[in-house]
């Protein structure tokens, strides 16, 4: 009976030991675990900061348009012949242009002494530089991405070169399908399609450098896309890319840009209100949109042509400025002063009678939709200063009442020569009649 006590009480011994090593052992591997656990997550966030050391922020350039601008017209951003650049690299639709490259590549190699070594060690040289000017991260091998940036800006090399100085063979893509080269030209301007200007320069000058110290890739850039409704500026201006190169023909020089008090002011009134208040519209001759001025009752806006290209154009000068903190707003703002003007088409009518729209389609109610809907989802906290002024003053006008009631003699009694002939005789058979009425009193 005592032995089996006793081996009882040693049986519950052993498990109780047992099953405080067995808790030992599970605590030592969950403490073991949770500091394996931690340290790979450590070494994890500690990578996250040291990739943001290789970036630098002054060189991100090439925006992919986020998704509150990009709803509104998906297709004013999407290439949809050409992809440039590695946003929409290796689509299925593309693979005719890609082969469109690899010729253009072969065109070119006849141009250069340089062999094909050369080309490839100036991108792999360049190739961090080219990756941080690329917002979103890049999902490409070094090898594939150098090799998609060279093809890329040599094709663009290789097109400006033939439309420069001619000689197009005859099975060329762009000349075989004409409609090519007008739709490759508009994508080059589109957002999301760039490579940096700077790599296309790089390579330039270093496989035509005697053509290059006679033409710079800007003034060759510029003289292709003088076709666009663009103002003439001088070409000492270092882009970033061709989008950049796009607002730039649209503003004045840098040192000629008014201030930006944090302040926003719109007009009140559509054109159509203004115009029946007395204010005279006309036509600006200059194509830069911060010719909008209004003085002694005139307001004189640039001229709009909408052609089928326009929005997309815009749309991206836009989305360039919404994305880039280094592009203050003063595209945006014109085109934010003209969506209050038009509410109507009848405003639009009005602009056009005025020479100031221009329409390829000959629709109003297309032109209405576009500029009323051109700024959906722009945020801006702050104006350029004449536009600001300019509000205030179109507002101003409006509202002083003598204005109103003059344009509504005018409008009511003297709006063509019939409607003022009838009036001024009314006023004399009036005063006739007046005088007809004192003589009887007198006698």
């Amino acid at each position: 009976m005592e032995n089996s006590a006793s081996g009882k009480i040693q049986r519950e011994a052993n498990s109780s030991i047992k099953n405080e090593n067995i808790e030992i052992q599970e605590e030592s591997r969950t403490s073991s675990g949770n500091e394996n656990q931690n340290k790979q997550l450590v070494n994890d966030i500690e990578t996250k900061l040291k990739m943001l050391e290789f970036i630098v922020p002054n060189e991100c350039c090439i925006y992919k348009v986020p998704y509150h601008l990009r709803k509104w017209n998906e297709e004013a951003y999407t290439p949809h012949v050409i992809s440039i650049g590695p946003y929409h690299h290796n689509k299925e639709k593309f693979r005719t242009t890609e082969k469109h490259k690899v010729i253009y590549f072969k065109h070119f190699m006849k141009r250069t002494e340089r062999n094909l070594d050369d080309l490839v060690s100036t991108i792999r040289k360049m190739e961090d530089s080219i990756q941080c000017c690329y917002v979103e991260t890049v999902q490409l091998k070094s090898d594939d991405f150098v090799e998609m940036i060279m093809f890329d800006a040599i094709f663009i090399l290789e097109l400006f070169l033939k439309s420069k100085l001619g000689g197009w063979p005859i099975d060329d893509p762009m000349i075989v399908e004409n409609w090519l080269y007008g739709m490759v030209m508009h994508e080059l301007l589109l957002l999301e399609n760039q490579v940096p200007f700077f790599v296309i320069e790089e390579l330039y000058h270093l496989a035509l450098p005697s053509f290059s110290n006679s033409l710079s890739l800007i003034q060759l850039t510029f003289d292709l896309f003088k076709n666009l409704n663009i103002h003439e500026k001088a070409p000492n201006v270092k882009i970033q890319h061709f989008t950049d190169l796009l607002r730039f023909f649209e503003l004045p020089n840098e040192n000629e840009l008014p201030t930006r008090p944090r302040e926003v002011i719109f007009p009140k009134y559509s054109a159509t209100q203004l115009h029946e208040a007395g204010v005279k519209f006309e036509v600006v001759s200059s194509k830069c949109v911060l010719d909008l001025n209004f003085n002694k009752g005139v307001l004189k806006i640039p001229l709009l042509d909408f052609q089928d290209s326009m929005e997309a154009r815009v749309r991206n000068i836009l989305a360039l400025e919404q994305c880039d903190p280094r592009k203050p707003l003063y595209f945006t703002d014109f085109f934010l002063i003209l969506d209050r003007l038009v509410n109507t088409t009848t405003d639009v009518d009005l602009l056009s009678e005025k020479g100031i729209v221009v329409k390829s389609h000959g629709d109003n109610n297309v032109v209405t939709f576009i500029i009323n809907n051109l700024n959906r989802g722009i945020f801006r906290v702050d104006m350029n200063k004449n536009y600001c002024d300019l509000c205030k003053a179109l507002n101003a006008f409006y509202e002083l009442r003598w204005h109103r009631w003059k344009a509504l003699l005018r409008y009511q009694y003297f709006s063509s020569p019939w409607r003022s002939a009838s009036t001024i005789a009314a006023i004399i058979l009036l005063v006739l009649t007046l005088i007809q009425t004192i003589f009887s009193i007198i006698k």
